[in-house]
């Protein structure tokens, strides 16, 4: 009753008892990887555009704040400054919303495409690993009937 259990041998014959084909789950990790980092690409392609979009509509912007912020001789002309940026301002923000719009359009649509074409490789990497198994099976079943 001193001597303890060895676990680790336990374990060890135990999973050896049920042996385990692993190439499906490391393929399975394989093609989660691959899409993960296509998503990664699209996301950051889709940041990086909304940041230029952002900066150039920033600039734009200040552009016509100096515009406003300069001395005019006529008091007239600061109310006809304002309107000039306001206008401008209603311009560029349908301007620029519709570039974002276009961004979050590009990445639906690369989106779908990315799903729609794992799930693909993940039905024919299923079927192959049905039809492997099966073919297994049938060669355990051939064998042990020929015993």
């Amino acid at each position: 009753m001193t001597k303890t259990v060895d676990y680790t041998k336990m374990m060890k014959d135990m999973m050896g008892a049920f042996p385990m084909e692993t190439t499906a789950m490391q393929d399975a990790f394989k093609s989660q990887a691959a899409l993960a980092e296509k998503m990664s690409k699209v996301a950051l392609e889709a940041a990086e555009k909304s940041t230029e979009v952002s900066t150039k509509w920033t600039k734009t912007t200040l552009a016509k704040v100096g515009d406003v912020s300069t001395i005019k001789e006529d008091p007239a002309d600061y109310t006809k400054a304002l309107t000039d940026f306001a206008s401008a301002q209603a311009e560029m923000t349908a301007e620029h919303v519709a570039a974002f719009a276009e961004i979050a359009k590009k990445v639906q649509m690369d989106t779908v495409e990315l799903l729609m074409a794992a799930g693909k490789d993940m039905q024919e990497e299923t079927a192959a690993a049905v039809k492997k198994a099966t073919d297994t099976a049938t060669k355990a079943a051939k064998t042990a009937g020929a015993k």
